[in-house]
């Protein structure tokens, strides 16, 4: 892509350079200085194109620096591109969609805001937490998937009589087209939560079919991996084989990572959404053919 210039944020310095040699685009960096109070001082490096620029910066934790950060160099790619592409790989706060309890703030109304102002002409964002949130911004907005970039991952290991997995019926539609794009059957457990005690118990009867197979327990994203652990500390009593863990985001909070292995996972694999040692899975081919 000739006059396109890719801008990496901090947060995904891996996966803007991935993109840009996918695109044959020129490559800007950034440096950030953190001062003592906490303010980020961005500088870029390179040449930001007049036509387009793709700005891309994944806001986890520490989610409001990273959301800020990718503010910024959407306003700064604005003073020189005609249109500025937003890709959030992972985008923070597509959890607070809605009003829950009355008083509430729908965060994602004040990003649909933030980043129309900031200059954003489109953002695209990979397996959002809910496509709900998009329809508070009045700019183009795209959501794409990493379920084959995944499966490609899973196809290549050699697995026993696999079966699709979801940890809860909330992910039934995710498990679903895992399923479909690897050619396997799927399950989606029963969660109960006790009322008294908050505790959640899984309730799903005739897990027989999980019986000496490897099983792909599939979730969109991993904070503190509760419902993951609950999961595979059930499914291993079913007497399943192994427990393989594919999710696009990996946030894996409080030493999730470490609990999880422990509940009998044999691994955890994620996409580069988010950068760390389970993201082994490349999305930078799924991300460029939404941007052409």
């Amino acid at each position: 892509m000739s006059n396109v210039s890719v801008i990496s944020g901090k947060s995904s310095e891996e996966l803007a350079r991935k993109l840009s040699k996918k695109i044959k685009a020129n490559l800007v960096k950034s440096s950030v200085r953190v001062f003592p109070d906490g303010e980020s001082k961005i500088t870029l490096s390179g040449k930001i194109s007049k036509k387009k620029s793709i700005v891309v910066q994944s806001i986890y934790p520490p989610v409001d620096t990273n959301l800020l950060q990718a503010l910024s160099l959407i306003s700064k790619a604005r003073e020189t591109s005609s249109q500025v592409i937003a890709v959030i790989p992972y985008l923070g706060y597509a959890r607070q969609d809605r009003e829950f309890l009355s008083g509430e703030i729908v965060t994602m109304k004040v990003l649909a805001k933030l980043f129309k102002g900031a200059g954003a002409s489109k953002i695209i964002a990979v397996d959002i937490h809910s496509t709900i949130g998009f329809k508070y911004f009045t700019i183009k907005s795209q959501n794409v998937t990493a379920i084959p970039n995944l499966v490609k991952y899973f196809k290549k290991l050699s697995l026993k009589n696999p079966l699709i997995v979801s940890p809860d019926q909330g992910g039934k539609e995710r498990a679903k087209e895992f399923a479909k794009e690897f050619g396997l059957e799927y399950i989606a457990l029963h969660k109960k939560r006790d009322k008294k005690n908050g505790k959640v118990q899984i309730k799903t009867k005739n897990a027989d079919e999980v019986i000496g197979r490897d099983l792909i327990l599939v979730d969109d994203m991993i904070s503190t991996g509760g419902s993951i652990i609950n999961a595979t500390q059930f499914l291993k009593k079913q007497k399943c084989r192994r427990v393989y863990v594919a999710c696009t985001h990996a946030l894996l909070m409080n030493d999730a990572e470490k609990k999880i292995r422990k509940s009998g996972v044999t691994k955890i694999v994620s996409a580069n959404t988010i950068p760390g040692k389970t993201s082994v899975v490349d999305v930078s081919d799924t991300i460029a053919k939404a941007i052409v």
